[in-house]
């Protein structure tokens, strides 16, 4: 199974609906997020994504998150 990246884009579901932003951190240990313990490792990492919108913190696991694949910006020549 394909790993996500720092700098990656992807998509998840909240409930609000889908939601888009990028990966900022990998985190391999368990970890306490807003009052609640994520567990991870290196074999099931967490992953910390920033909101493309509303630049807001969230932490999914792999199964959670969706790649999105952005198009290169092509050269003007």
């Amino acid at each position: 199974m394909k790993r996500f990246r720092v700098g990656d884009h992807v998509r998840w579901n909240s409930e609000a609906g889908r939601v888009g932003g990028t990966i900022v951190k990998i985190v391999t240990s368990d970890i306490h997020w807003k009052g609640y313990v994520h567990h991870a490792s290196k074999s099931e990492p967490q992953y910390v994504i920033k909101s493309s919108k509303t630049n807001h913190l969230a932490i999914h696991k792999m199964v959670a998150l969706k790649l999105l694949h952005i198009p290169k910006k092509r050269g003007s020549g």
